[in-house]
């Protein structure tokens, strides 16, 4: 993940999501509208210092506040193991914002007729909702 904008006094900044662990929530390539210190909740997505490689940006999903911090999931089963279940609960100070919007430019090669373009301006920004459910799944499990 690359980040954007962090550090200018900006509650605002963009994010690249590079990898396939938030699939199908995000996509690799996807450009995020990230909200720096904005209040977190379960459910919600963030963007996080990777807790044994803190020069490393991770987006996740918060699944349940605990003592030592919050547990983050991937939302795709299938991609590799890069969140607490590797690492444990990430400590609250280094998760740095939450995840507003995404944005999904054309992909390439497509062709740019009037309805692929105007498809794309109706999918390409899209806000990335909170999953209520989520700390209710994890007990589940």
């Amino acid at each position: 993940m690359t980040e954007q904008g962090r550090g200018t006094g900006v509650p605002f900044g963009i994010a690249e999501v590079t990898g396939l662990s938030m699939v199908p929530t995000l996509r690799h390539g996807d450009q995020l509208l990230v909200h720096y210190g904005a209040e977190l909740r379960a459910g919600q997505v963030a963007v996080l210092r990777h807790p044994l490689q803190q020069d490393l940006l991770i987006v996740k999903r918060l699944v349940e506040r605990r003592r030592e911090g919050w547990w983050v999931l991937g939302d795709n089963p299938d991609a590799d193991v890069v969140d607490s279940r590797a690492f444990g609960a990430v400590p609250a100070e280094l998760v740095l914002g939450r995840v507003r919007a995404r944005y999904r430019g054309i992909r390439p090669g497509r062709q740019r007729s009037l309805r692929v373009v105007l498809a794309w301006l109706l999918s390409a920004v899209r806000p990335v909702p909170a999953d209520r459910s989520v700390s209710r799944r994890l007990r589940a499990r």
